[in-house]
């Protein structure tokens, strides 16, 4: 069991109906709720869908302590105390997949299914130059070139998405100082810190990794050598947005490891 975490949850978005173990959110570095909008709204029909704003963005920009997956995972853990949430279906992309799988670590007894979706620290390389310097962008002129290079389909990447990015980080000029320091802790010269992926050979839930093959942020290279009772999909021609580029087939997936994962916790409690 994890130590007693206390205090207040991270702002979300929640949608659905009451009942069953809720499906948890947690989009990436520079992202915010909107990031799984396509995602949750295909979700809420069926299931609880809870979605995060991690520290430092979006709603969250003013919470008292930023930084890395590690940061992020304490505040998820405090915010599933808080919210008297005793298990979860957790979905994770990028720095949100480090996130949900240090939360997995921490509090195994919590999970009923990991779904990361590129996740950062499963393995070095990093494009570390990209992320700085989106970290920094204002601009529309800044923010879509860069915008552009997390897409594989960049057809999907609407006008509308750029503007609204500009609009956040004009409204809350925080955003950017936050980014800025985030990046520095997620990101080195050389590349990201790793996470000890073998942990999830000896998981009791079911995990998916998703990843794009055209992903230019953290190569889908990443996926090799993972624990065999992992479930990889490499998405061709998909970028590090899958849950953007490919909803309906990351939506497939979500359910179907959800699915499994009621389906486990309901045989063990039979």
């Amino acid at each position: 069991m994890t130590d007693p975490v206390t205090g207040p949850a991270l702002p979300s978005t929640v949608r659905g109906p009451e009942s069953g173990t809720p499906i948890i959110l947690l989009h990436g570095f520079g992202g915010d709720t909107e990031t799984w909008i396509n995602i949750r709204v295909a979700l809420e029909g069926r299931h609880r869908v809870i979605a995060f704003d991690l520290p430092g963005h979006g709603r969250a920009a003013g919470w008292p302590e930023i930084g890395n997956a590690r940061i992020s995972s304490r505040a998820v853990l405090q915010s599933l105390e808080a919210m008297d949430l005793s298990r979860v279906h957790l979905v994770g992309q990028s720095m949100g997949g480090a996130t949900a799988f240090l939360v997995a670590a921490k509090a195994p007894e919590r999970i009923a299914s990991l779904t990361l979706i590129a996740p950062g620290g499963f393995g070095p390389e990093v494009n570390h130059r990209l992320l700085r310097r989106y970290a920094e962008a204002r601009t529309q002129a800044e923010i879509a070139p860069l915008l552009e290079q997390f897409f594989g389909d960049t057809t999907v990447l609407a006008p509308a998405i750029v503007r609204r990015i500009e609009a956040a980080r004009a409204a809350d000029p925080r955003l950017v100082e936050n980014y800025r320091a985030i990046s520095e802790t997620i990101v080195t010269e050389t590349g990201q810190p790793e996470l000890k992926r073998e942990m999830l050979a000896t998981v009791n839930y079911p995990v998916k990794l998703i990843w794009g093959t055209m992903d230019r942020v953290i190569p889908v290279s990443q996926t090799d050598g993972v624990p065999p009772n992992v479930a990889v999909h490499r998405l061709p021609g998909i970028g590090h947005m899958p849950q953007a580029e490919a909803p309906r087939i990351v939506y497939r997936l979500i359910l179907e490891n959800v699915a499994a994962g009621d389906g486990l916790a309901a045989g063990r409690a039979g």
